[in-house]
């Protein structure tokens, strides 16, 4: 039964895929698509050089953001994780856009960049988290606390520099217009290192479910472990802000909806989320360009639409 789900989440994946190739302001047939009908050149130009590349940058932000508030929420011990809400994407975007304004020719320092900005708001959240151990309902205020800070930055970077950094308004909200073959020339190499490592971590991510005194005594490195999960969470999210600027609330909803649908395991989890998370940024991505067409809603308004209810029925049933 989990295998048969698992399957369906798949076809969502796929059938999102195609969704955001199809629609738009210029309908694209399905038979065109598969190359079984002629297609004159402004479609083929529209979809080899708009369309897909935007698709692929957004199945590839889905499984980032989705493997990354998987990790934070095994690690931190927390419902509620997600690299927006607790701060790590501020933490990469305040970086990246710092990165940005020094670095305009070399696109390629911005995501290490990010990386090195989502690692300090994780260790903050962790430092002011911390008395006695971790508790879910410390990490999430130190973590709201730390976003808000950090948003500050990034609102004063972009007052004092917006135009050094096109596009801010689009970037501050997630959005996914004019994404190129630039962008997933980006993003591939973080998203395929970083999901790898992810799936091969699946077992440690199970045994840390189990408390840190049984992880200890299994053998399990649990600091060590801690952080390197981390580190790899805050890559994940650090490299899809640096594309698509701070898309929120896909690593909070997509992993405890593919929770309740697969269970609990790692093992079939991570891949669950990938796919579901894929499906969910397509699929939202085609809805906020083709309902108020001409004019296209960023897609992080419609994903804050969705999260901000479920955020709050998560912490209602949480506390």
């Amino acid at each position: 039964m989990r295998t048969i789900k698992f399957l369906l989440i798949l076809a969502a994946a796929v059938a999102g895929f195609f969704l955001s190739l199809i629609n738009g302001s210029v309908d694209i047939s399905p038979a065109q698509v598969f190359g079984s009908a002629p297609m004159d050149e402004t479609r083929r130009q529209i979809l080899e050089n708009i369309r897909l590349p935007r698709t692929i940058v957004a199945v590839l932000v889905g499984v980032n953001l989705s493997l990354s508030g998987a990790i934070l929420q095994a690690v931190m011990k927390n419902p509620l994780a997600d690299p927006h809400i607790i701060g790590i994407s501020s933490g990469a975007g305040l970086f990246g856009i710092f990165a940005m304004m020094i670095f305009n020719d070399a696109g390629f320092l911005v995501t290490p960049a990010a990386f090195v900005g989502a690692m300090l708001a994780a260790l903050m959240i962790y430092v002011l988290a911390w008395k006695d151990g971790i508790r879910p309902i410390r990490v999430i205020l130190a973590g709201v606390a730390v976003s808000a800070f950090l948003g500050a930055g990034i609102s004063a970077l972009l007052i004092f520099a917006g135009d050094k950094v096109h596009g801010a308004l689009m970037w501050m909200v997630g959005g996914l217009s004019a994404r190129s073959w630039q962008h997933v020339e980006i993003l591939l190499p973080y998203s395929i290192a970083g999901s790898l490592a992810t799936f091969i971590s699946a077992r440690h991510l199970n045994i840390l479910q189990l408390g840190d005194e049984v992880a200890t005594g299994l053998g399990l490195r649990v600091n060590l472990v801690r952080s390197l999960l981390t580190a790899t969470a805050a890559m994940l999210a650090a490299s899809a802000v640096c594309v698509v600027g701070l898309l929120g609330f896909v690593g909070l909803i997509v992993p405890h909806t593919a929770r309740l649908i697969l269970g609990s395991d790692y093992r079939t989890l991570l891949p669950g989320s990938a796919a579901l998370g894929a499906a969910v940024v397509t699929v939202s991505d085609t809805i906020a360009r083709t309902v108020f067409a001409p004019t296209e809603l960023p897609v992080g308004i419609l994903m804050a639409m969705l999260g901000a209810p479920f955020f709050l029925y998560l912490l209602r049933r949480e506390l």
